[in-house]
């Protein structure tokens, strides 16, 4: 019973081959020194390994975690927290994307046009995938969506997802441990609605001295 721990099975769920401690521990918004403490127990026990990196050793026990996990999130939905943790365990590229991207690239600095009751999580993925991840959606039983956001008021869940499918592979640049759209796609999509993403494109052009004139001015006001 030592190993039904909530760290454990995010670490059995979350690893992929070659993964760094640190790595995981982003992916499953741990704390490093905890994650490392886990991933010497796992190994003890047989269900890791480390050589260059975390591998799993032990897929049966693997597979009994996910079983325990899926149950769980079927009676209980995933928290606003826990919703960045989930994709991680599908074992499918993926990179956040539209206000996700903006969010990642801004470490969590700048949130818009989702609360407390109504949190989709955006997307993309691979147009091959489209239907594992669905179907991966659906084992967890958390709400998914193609190109649209849901409404709140066809579901009871707060977290949701909306995937965006695109052809080929799935590009991704990696922060804090999440993978998201690259950074010039990312400023794309903010600079296509920029009354909304004013400050977040001031953060950004601070932070990775990007040439962008922003400001909090709303260019309507020249028009």
């Amino acid at each position: 019973m030592e190993y039904v721990d909530e760290t454990a099975a995010k670490i059995m769920l979350a690893v992929r081959p070659g993964d760094s401690i640190r790595r995981i521990a982003q992916k499953i918004d741990g704390s490093y020194s905890w994650v490392y403490d886990w991933i010497g127990w796992l190994e003890e026990a047989g269900f890791v390994r480390r050589d260059d990196g975390v591998y799993i050793d032990d897929y049966t026990v693997r597979n009994r975690y996910r079983e325990m996990v899926t149950a769980i999130s079927r009676s209980i939905s995933p928290s606003i927290e826990e919703a960045y943790v989930v994709p991680h365990f599908a074992g499918l590229p993926f990179a956040y994307t539209k206000i996700d991207s903006v969010y990642v690239w801004t470490h969590g600095g700048y949130q818009i046009a989702r609360g407390h009751d109504d949190y989709p999580v955006f997307i993309r993925v691979a147009d091959r995938d489209v239907e594992r991840w669905t179907a991966f959606f659906d084992e967890f039983g958390v709400p998914s969506t193609i190109e649209h956001r849901p409404d709140a008021t066809d579901r009871d869940a707060t977290v949701s997802y909306v995937l965006y499918p695109t052809a080929g592979g799935v590009t991704a640049e990696w922060v804090d441990g999440n993978p998201v759209i690259p950074l010039d796609e990312a400023i794309e999509h903010m600079l296509e609605y920029r009354v909304n993403y004013e400050p977040a494109l001031e953060m950004i052009a601070d932070e990775y001295d990007c040439d962008i004139d922003a400001s909090h001015e709303d260019p309507r006001l020249d028009a």
